[in-house]
C-alpha cells in the first residue's frame, strides 16, 4: 500500500526536576547544598531512511513520546537525560505543523535529520542557588515540559524525469522497458494507482531516476480522478515528459490539457523543462513525429516501448538535458559529461 500523507502526534520528554539536598558527612557538619540538576527530556527527531518508500508505518502508530529526564540527586548528581525518539521517513518527506501550517523542514537524503520537538530543560538543584550570603538554599526548579505537536508528513518522490500523461498513455509500459521496475500494466484506465520509480542504467555507470505518475485527467488540479492526489510527486522532478499516445484523437488538445493541469496546480512546476513523447509508434508502422505547437518544449520524440523503437535516442536526450541542469545548479564540474 502506498501511503504518502499522514498525521502523527509527537510529545518530547519533560525535563527532570532539580533536587534539594545537603551534604551529610561525618567531619562536615556544615557541608552545604549538593542537590543536582534534572536531566533533559528526550527530543523527537525525524531522520531520512533510504530503505523506506512510503509512510505506511505511521498508519499503525500515530503517537510518539520521548522519555522524560530523571530528577537530580544528592552529591551534585545530575539526572540522566531522556532518550530521543527517532522517526524514520523516506527521502522526499516534507514535515509541517498541522495546527499552524508552518513548514518545519524536509528530508532529502539518507541520514539527514532534524529535531521537530525539543525536550524540556532539566530544572536546577539547590546547589545552583548557593551564594556567599545564601549558603543553605532550599530552592529548586521543576523540569520544563517537552514540546507537543501534531505533525503532517507528506512524501514527494524525488526523481529526475516525471512521466505525465492521461490514463493508458503508455507510462508504465515505458518505465518497465527502460528500467527494472515492474508496475502493473493492463488495457484499462487507472491501472496505475500509485507512483512507481525506476532507475535507468546507461553505459559507463550513468543512471537517472524516472517516476511514473498515475494518469492525469481534465480537472485533476481540482481533485478529479487521481491527479490531485499524486500531482505532488512531480514537484521534485527535474524534467517533465508529457506522454501522448499516437492514436489520440487530438494531439494538440491533449498536450494543451496536460500543460494546463500542471499550470493550474503549480506555476512553478509548469516552468520546469519539459519534452513531448509520442507513444505507441508501433501502431503506425513507420517513424513519424506529429507536428504540434509546443514552443516551450526542449524536444519531441516518437517511441514504441513495446517495439523498443526510439528508446535509446530518448534516453540520450534526457541524459543530455539532465547534465545541463546539474551543471547549471553547480552539482557537476563544467567538464563532466
Amino acid at each position: 500500500m502506498f501511503i504518502d500523507l499522514v498525521s502523527v502526534r509527537v510529545t518530547a520528554g519533560t525535563g527532570g526536576s532539580g533536587c534539594t539536598s545537603f551534604r551529610r558527612e561525618k567531619f562536615a557538619p556544615m557541608g552545604g547544598p549538593d542537590g543536582g540538576d534534572g536531566g533533559k527530556g528526550g527530543d523527537i527527531i525525524v531522520r531520512g531512511d533510504a530503505n523506506l518508500s512510503t509512510l505506511l508505518d505511521f498508519t499503525y502508530r500515530d503517537h510518539w513520546e520521548a522519555e522524560r529526564g530523571e530528577h537530580g540527586m544528592g552529591s551534585n548528581k545530575t539526572g540522566r537525560s531522556g532518550k530521543d525518539v527517532v522517526l524514520p521517513v523516506p527521502p522526499g518527506t516534507v514535515i509541517r505543523d498541522r495546527d499552524t501550517g508552518i513548514r518545519l523542514g524536509e528530508i532529502l537524503e539518507h541520514g539527514q535529520e532534524f529535531v521537530v520537538a525539543k525536550g524540556g530543560r532539566g530544572g536546577k538543584g539547590n546547589a545552583f542557588f548557593a551564594t556567599a550570603t545564601h549558603q543553605a538554599p532550599r530552592e529548586w526548579q521543576p523540569g520544563e515540559e517537552g514540546e507537543m505537536k501534531t505533525l503532517e508528513l507528506e512524501l514527494k518522490l524525488i526523481a529526475d524525469i516525471g512521466l505525465v500523461g492521461q490514463p493508458n498513455a503508455g507510462k508504465s509500459t515505458l518505465l518497465s522497458v527502460i528500467s527494472a521496475a515492474r508496475p502493473k500494466i493492463a488495457d484499462y484506465p487507472f491501472t496505475t494507482l500509485a507512483p512507481n520509480l525506476g532507475v535507468v542504467q546507461l553505459s559507463d555507470s550513468r543512471t537517472f531516476v524516472v517516476a511514473d505518475i498515475p494518469g492525469i485527467i481534465e480537472g485533476a488540479h481540482t481533485g478529479k480522478g487521481l491527479g490531485l492526489q499524486f500531482l505532488r510527486h512531480i514537484e521534485r522532478t527535474r524534467i517533465l515528459a508529457f506522454m501522448i499516445p499516437i492514436d489520440a484523437m487530438d494531439w494538440q488538445a491533449e498536450y494543451d490539457q496536460l500543460r494546463a493541469e500542471v499550470q493550474n496546480y503549480s506555476p512553478e512546476l509548469a516552468a520546469k523543462p519539459h519534452c513531448v513523447v509520442f507513444t505507441k509508434l508501433d501502431l503506425l508502422g513507420e517513424d513519424y513525429v506529429p507536428e504540434i505547437e509546443a514552443p516551450a518544449a526542449f524536444g519531441k520524440w516518437s517511441i514504441s516501448a513495446a517495439g523498443r523503437i526510439g528508446l535509446d535516442e530518448l534516453k540520450a536526450a534526457w541524459w543530455s538535458r539532465l547534465l545541463e541542469l546539474r551543471k547549471a545548479a553547480g552539482e557537476l564540474p563544467s567538464g563532466n559529461t
